[in-house]
């Protein structure tokens, strides 16, 4: 069994109401249609009651039924929803009449439906933005105690069984901070081998990426990555992790063995941390596409409850699989408290 089975197998034997604030947009009815068949998640579709059946009929989608559908105009939490908004946002001068017109938007009841504990997590980003997303997660849900970055992780999946994890790798990060401090580097670093761990239920070997191994280069955008390094490694100094490394020193064990001789991580590296937003989105892509990898994700790193961002070039299939990830955020969350 895969990874991702197995992900999908646990949230089928501890099942997490998932809400979807996307509830008329297709691939996102596809794949509700699909978690709801095979019994992976309780799923909560945002949208016009009346829309969304005749959009799941047009598509011959027969398992909608099973959701529980909620109009964001017209619930009966409305009230509730825009008071705890009012109560959550007032430091910041939101009024209540302000509130009451932000709940109808479905991102915003998303998160208050999880803050409310009426929802275990959210996926969106098939038809909106990630700033979109993220501005009602971090206003409402707001980040986990200690940690003041949010960041994105991709999984890939690659046909190359013989780097990362039997071809598994965690890409970070590439999705959020454009252009992270070393103390954010270094929070990314370590938020990604939890994720790592949770998610794979491996032990993460993690290498700090830049254009230089071990000094071969000297530049300020190196300095980021050795700094980064040296605080992560004081935060957690239980971490297997190393920089700075070239991507081929850090999968590759003859290079690594020839560039960074002694190093822990270099040619088994099963995290991968680009210094910079730039890097990270163009890396996962070019490995996606010319690769032929799945990139499942992004998977928001850092929220105090699951809130995950889609791509929105995603597939049903990619909802689907993120969908039996935010479950096993939720499920691991849980668990923990």
């Amino acid at each position: 069994m895969n990874l991702l089975d197995s992900l999908i197998e646990r949230a089928k034997a501890n099942k997490q109401r998932i809400v979807l604030p996307e509830g008329t947009e297709r691939r996102t009815l596809a794949a509700a249609d699909r978690l709801l068949r095979d019994g992976v998640a309780e799923i909560i579709l945002l949208g016009d009651p009346a829309v969304i059946p005749e959009l799941a009929k047009e598509s011959e989608l027969s398992n909608i039924e099973k959701a529980r559908i909620i109009d964001p105009k017209t619930h009966d939490k409305k009230e509730a929803y825009t008071r705890l908004l009012a109560e959550l946002r007032k430091k910041k001068g939101l009024t209540y009449e302000q509130a009451s017109r932000l709940v109808e938007d479905p991102l915003y009841l998303a998160c208050l439906m999880i803050c409310a504990g009426d929802a275990d997590g959210e996926i969106a980003g098939a038809a909106n933005t990630t700033g979109d997303v993220l501005r009602p997660a971090l206003q409402i849900i707001k980040t986990s105690p200690g940690v003041k970055v949010v960041s994105g992780a991709f999984l890939m999946f690659t046909q190359t069984r013989q780097y990362g994890e039997d071809g598994i790798l965690l890409f970070a990060d590439c999705a959020v901070m454009p252009d992270p401090a070393p103390t954010e580097l270094a929070s990314i670093a370590i938020a990604s081998a939890q994720t790592m761990r949770s998610l794979a239920g491996v032990e993460p070997r993690v290498a700090m990426l830049s254009f230089s191994t071990k000094g071969s280069a000297e530049h300020e955008m190196i300095d980021k990555v050795r700094e980064a390094t040296r605080i992560a490694k004081e935060i957690d100094p239980e971490l297997q992790i190393d920089g700075e490394l070239q991507a081929d020193a850090a999968l590759v064990p003859s290079v690594g063995a020839g560039k960074a001789p002694g190093s822990p991580i270099a040619g088994r590296a099963n995290v991968l941390i680009f210094p910079t937003l730039e890097a990270g989105n163009i890396a996962y892509k070019l490995v996606q596409r010319l690769g032929n990898a799945q990139a499942t994700g992004p998977v928001l790193q850092g929220m105090a409850a699951p809130v995950n961002d889609l791509s929105r070039g995603c597939s049903t299939e990619d909802i689907y699989n993120m969908a039996a990830i935010t479950a096993n955020q939720a499920i691991g969350l849980k668990r923990n408290k």
